[in-house]
């Protein structure tokens, strides 16, 4: 038989003998829900012969509800006909009747967690063990020297500061292994090209996120204080190569005059916290255009005291042009 079948029934005949035996033969029943479950054709040459057996027959039964037949039709009652025992031989496997495809795992699911597998905490603590100091468990000037001439990176590079702010560094010119370990495995990498790699994806990135460049900027703040000795006030000659660095890749207009009068003033001889977080602000706030400063407003008075010498510079640059035009 070469069509499909919904289900099989047994027709019993009680005249058939075993001296005129048959190949086996199966009848169709229509179910009302003709639902094909089975190809004949995949049936092998030789047919096993059908005669009564009710153990035969629960067995099929199981071996339909093993397989759940019975889903694809809430009406479908399946009889199978008995096969008989004589013509099962243990060399000759059973005929595949019913069988059930599992799905394929998509190759999305075999590589999630890939990456992070990939991270090894030995391959990061070897790493650090590279250039961590002989007496003291952490990497301090020299081996953070040897860390960028390996990342072919000057030690004022910008990126360097990123990399500090990435392992959460609690002082400059040192990283602790805890700092360095747990650094390198949220940046998920363990080597120094996988490193560099980062370093350029942060990087990059800071130029659009003005959230994330914020968080840099003030852990720039706590990363250059010295610790050691309880620092709270940022030294004003460090704060200005910090600020210097910091501002690499988006330097605000008015900085260099910033710079240059904390330079000429050296009574000016710490920044406090308020006053590096509102820097940001009031660099936003004036763009390159002083004139709109209020002084009413809630600015620290350092601010105040640069706005009112670089209005006096224009003013004193103003009133020199107009007595050259008086004298000619």
């Amino acid at each position: 038989m070469g069509h499909c079948l919904s289900c099989f029934k047994e027709h019993t005949s009680a005249d058939i003998s075993t001296d005129h035996r048959k190949k086996d033969e199966m009848t169709e029943i229509v179910t009302t829900n003709q639902v094909p479950t089975v190809m004949v054709s995949d049936y092998p040459q030789e047919e096993p012969l059908l005669h009564n057996n009710e153990n035969s027959i629960n067995s099929y039964r199981n071996l339909q509800n093993a397989n759940n037949l019975n889903s694809c039709s809430e009406s479908c009652a399946v009889e199978l006909t008995t096969i008989q025992k004589s013509q099962i031989n243990s060399d000759k496997p059973l005929p595949k009747l019913f069988y059930q495809r599992l799905p394929s795992i998509p190759r999305t699911m075999s590589s999630i967690g890939s990456n992070e597998l990939r991270i090894s905490d030995t391959k990061i603590n070897q790493l650090f063990d590279l250039y961590k100091d002989s007496l003291e468990d952490a990497i301090l000037a020299e081996g953070i020297e040897n860390l960028c001439n390996d990342l072919q990176l000057n030690p004022d590079n910008f990126k360097v500061l990123v990399l500090a702010w990435k392992l959460n560094a609690s002082q400059m010119c040192r990283f602790t292994r805890q700092e360095f370990v747990q650094g390198l495995k949220n940046m998920k990498t363990d080597s120094i090209k996988g490193i560099q790699h980062k370093l350029y994806e942060i990087t990059s990135d800071l130029k659009r996120d003005s959230e994330k460049f914020k968080d840099l900027y003030r852990f720039t703040f706590k990363f250059g204080l010295d610790v050691s000795i309880g620092q709270r006030i940022l030294p004003a000659d460090i704060a200005i190569l910090l600020w210097r660095l910091v501002f690499t890749n988006n330097e605000p207009p008015i900085l260099d005059k910033w710079l240059k009068y904390l330079e000429k003033n050296p009574h000016i001889r710490g920044i406090p916290k308020d006053t590096w977080y509102m820097f940001l602000n009031f660099c936003e706030y004036v763009g390159d255009d002083l004139s709109s400063y209020d002084d009413t407003e809630a600015w620290p008075s350092l601010f105040d005291d640069f706005v009112e010498n670089e209005n006096d510079q224009v003013n004193q640059n103003i009133n020199k042009s107009n007595i050259k035009i008086i004298d000619t």
